[in-house]
């Protein structure tokens, strides 16, 4: 057992070496501040490139499926919505402006929309038909994919990977056997994965909600369209061992921010 301390104490230290403290976004009006651990061989912009050739694989393929959806009145909701979004993006980094944003409607049941690195989005059909989005819940939605990439949650993921890669190699080295190099990873993953990807879904919850607020969508609409979730979704596990919050507690904080983000919305109604 005191092996296993060690070696969890080991790979949070060589995880913390290899890694850059950072905060990629402003706070906004939400308040979002936590600082980041980013590995310092893992670029933004190698990430960015690695996920955008991906994107056009993935849309290539749904363009030879014929599932690349490019003049419904999905697809054009859509790339209204993005537009709008995409031109608050500053606020919480400037260098969002010059991304080279994309925004594609794949026909699909799915019950999903994401924004990968650099600002590549995809939203699937079913999400907004099987849900019956509005466009002020749509907005919600789509700001929430966009949060994510902004605070480039995908490379805070990657980086927290090579902690669990470094727990294995170490543990070779020590002797530790397969059953305790499991108990090592289980605590690396509820530690350090889990833990921040629920605060990555609370940051991109609170970053959303003020972008869509930002670009003239009610921000109460998040509330609706995660009790639409919810309803969807049916039983969830329990808020401890999952990734993502409760609709519970999501709702309760999204509730508790939407008065810091009114006032953008209201003035953003008013130049409309």
């Amino acid at each position: 057992m005191a092996k296993l301390f060690y070696l969890s104490g080991l790979t949070a230290a060589l995880l913390l070496a290899g890694c850059q403290a950072v905060n990629t976004t402003s706070g906004g009006a939400v308040g979002v501040e936590r600082k980041q651990y980013m590995f310092s061989m893992l670029s933004s912009s190698e990430l960015n490139q690695m996920y955008a050739q991906s994107y056009q694989q993935t849309l290539s393929e749904a363009q030879q499926k014929g599932v690349l959806d490019k003049n419904s009145t999905n697809a054009r909701r859509v790339d209204a919505i993005a537009k709008r979004l995409i031109a608050q993006t500053p606020v919480f980094r400037p260098d969002a402006a010059q991304w080279a944003w994309e925004a594609h409607v794949i026909d699909s049941d799915e019950l999903n929309a994401n924004c990968g690195p650099g600002g590549k989005i995809i939203v699937f059909s079913g999400l907004i038909d099987k849900l019956k989005l509005t466009d002020d819940e749509l907005a919600a939605v789509m700001g929430h994919e966009v949060a994510h990439a902004l605070r480039e949650h995908s490379r805070e993921a990657m980086s927290k990977a090579y902690g669990v890669q470094m727990a294995n190699q170490i543990g070779s080295v020590l002797g530790v056997g397969q059953a305790g190099l499991g108990v090592a990873n289980a605590g690396v993953e509820y530690l350090m994965t889990l833990p921040n990807s629920r605060s990555n879904e609370n940051e991109a919850d609170l970053i959303g909600l003020e972008l869509s607020a930002r670009a003239g969508y009610n921000p109460n609409a998040a509330i609706s369209l995660w009790k639409k979730m919810e309803q969807a979704g049916g039983g969830a596990p329990p808020e401890f061992m999952s990734t993502h919050p409760s609709s519970t507690s999501r709702i309760a904080a999204l509730e508790a921010a939407i008065p810091k983000v009114m006032p953008f919305y209201e003035q953003a109604k008013g130049q409309r």
